[in-house]
């Protein structure tokens, strides 16, 4: 059964899903999981409801809808490498990498095109089936494109998915990528529009979505989440995903991130030493659900902010429909839980890394 075939759902036709049980209907996943075909005209007020379940209805929910759309147990390695670090001219609130951020990070040039596939190499050998790059910069330069190209190439080559994140994108910059093979560029929209001139000042949400769309119409899949606990609300959260969830073709990959206070950066210097530094890992957990449910067909990667997380609360995102994660012990520039760490995770939960042709398998439904 195709997705466009699945039986509607009270949500599908458009009613709104009370908060509270019935239990017989949310137990048997009647109320969102049945059918679970892809919608892009969720409203608000669906989301919040969807937020505000029991907990354990929303996770069952959320599992039940993952297992219909990808395989369960199989969690796809990921490895993130930062080609080119520092000297943003971005102020993102959240970023150590930004020119204005007093973290004491030095700004580097891009990294030889030799060295980036040795790394993409490694990886691999580790179990990664995808490999991400990643450069601090608001927008490529042309000069820079040429090894860009180079290293997208090097990569598919050995038989690994790409993605990369460079910033805002020309649609000229955006063709050129499709052409080289780029399976997946990342442009996170970070948090609800309305949020967003608290986090980021040197660029407008509107610009994101432009450069989503300029990424989209040459081809290539858009990987697109945020970040939460930057001092954002329920209802910023609740926005978050409905901006998301209602793009005209759900992002193909949606990271969800923890903010790591990072000192020296405004939102790390803000929110150190107070609640906000941390989001609860109940609420975590529930955003993590309410993205599966909303977008059931896409990737949806437990990302940054893993390395303080228990081993419950990770188990319980793998529950919640999370199937991917970074490995190794650092992302761009921040920590990681490491390759052993997740080695050990994965022989507690019995889960296993997703191979490349159930990778594919998955994409091809999305499609």
């Amino acid at each position: 059964m195709s997705l466009d075939e699945n039986i509607s759902s009270p949500a599908q036709a458009g009613a709104h899903v009370p908060p509270s049980r019935p239990d017989d209907q949310v137990r048997d996943g009647s109320l969102h999981a049945q059918g679970h075909a892809v919608r892009n005209d969720w409203t608000r007020e669906e989301i919040a409801t969807l937020f505000d379940l029991p907990f354990d209805d929303l996770v069952f929910q959320a599992a039940t809808v993952h297992r219909a759309n990808h395989k369960a147990g199989q969690v796809q390695l990921s490895t993130l490498l930062s080609i080119k670090t520092g000297g943003c001219p971005e102020d993102c609130g959240y970023c150590n990498q930004s020119a204005g951020a007093k973290s004491g990070l030095k700004a580097e040039k891009l990294l030889d095109v030799r060295t980036v596939l040795q790394t993409a190499a490694q990886a691999k050998d580790r179990g990664s089936s995808r490999f991400c790059m990643g450069a601090a910069w608001r927008n490529p330069k042309d000069r820079d494109m040429p090894a860009i190209i180079e290293m997208v190439q090097g990569v598919r080559q050995m038989g690994m998915e790409t993605c990369m994140t460079l910033g805002m994108l020309t649609k000229e910059q955006s063709e050129m990528l499709a052409d080289a093979g780029l399976d997946y560029y990342n442009h996170n929209i970070d948090t609800s529009p309305e949020h967003y001139e608290k986090v980021i000042t040197t660029r407008t949400f509107g610009d994101r979505l432009e450069t989503l769309e300029n990424v989209r119409n040459s081809g290539i899949n858009v990987c697109s989440g945020g970040i939460v606990g930057m001092g954002e609300t329920r209802e910023d959260r609740v926005g978050f995903v409905h901006a998301l969830a209602t793009l005209p073709r759900h992002p193909e990959s949606v990271p969800v991130n923890a903010l790591v206070p990072v000192k020296g950066t405004v939102l790390g210097d803000m929110l150190a030493d107070t609640p906000l530094a941390k989001i609860d890992d109940i609420e975590f957990v529930r955003t993590i659900a309410v993205a599966r449910i909303t977008m059931p067909a896409s990737m949806v990667r437990l990302s940054a902010g893993r390395e303080s997380m228990s081993e419950s609360t990770q188990a319980l995102c793998f529950l919640a429909g999370a199937n991917s994660i970074f490995t190794g012990d650092k992302l761009l520039t921040t920590g990681n839980a490491g390759d052993d760490a997740d080695e050990t995770l994965f022989a507690k939960l019995g889960l296993v890394p997703m191979a490349a042709e159930q990778r594919d398998d998955a994409l091809e439904a999305a499609e």
